[in-house]
């Protein structure tokens, strides 16, 4: 079974997985491209998983990534650049603290510089009591809005 970084990024530029995802779905395919893609494939028809995308300044990318944690269907926030991915955020509701939080102050820094930056959410359509949906704000509005 030979896995290289060459079939992991071709698998992520085709499918957008993570290399992680992308390097456990090779190994399932014993390092079959074609069988991984397959897998993935099916994997995302079965999925209620959906994207969508936001074009914002780069003042307000932290801003609109709290807004999209406190919505709580958020899986994972890509903050893109003329196409580039510039920071894959993955959320995880238990995780909002310990995760996000540290990496928001580096995502103030990196967008800094650009004058606009296009967000990218991935979704999962789930219904959330109120309990969780008030766990992941009250973290957020810890964090300073001036990070940059």
């Amino acid at each position: 079974m030979d896995i290289s970084l060459e079939k992991i990024d071709s698998i992520r530029e085709r499918t957008g997985v993570s290399y992680r995802e992308a390097k456990e779905a090779l190994e399932r395919n014993d390092g079959n491209v074609i069988d991984t893609l397959i897998e993935l494939e099916d994997k995302t028809k079965n999925s209620t998983n959906w994207t969508e995308e936001f074009s914002v300044r780069s003042t307000e990318v932290i801003d609109k990534v709290k807004e999209l944690i406190r919505e709580g269907n958020v899986n994972k926030i890509r903050i893109k650049h003329e196409g580039r991915v510039l920071a894959e955020i993955p959320v995880a509701l238990g995780a909002i603290g310990a995760v996000v939080l540290p990496q928001l102050a580096a995502l103030g820094v990196l967008v800094a510089v650009f004058k606009r930056c296009t967000i990218e959410v991935v979704r999962e359509d789930m219904e959330q009591d109120n309990d969780q949906a008030e766990e992941p704000e009250d973290e957020m509005d810890k964090f300073p809005r001036d990070a940059y």
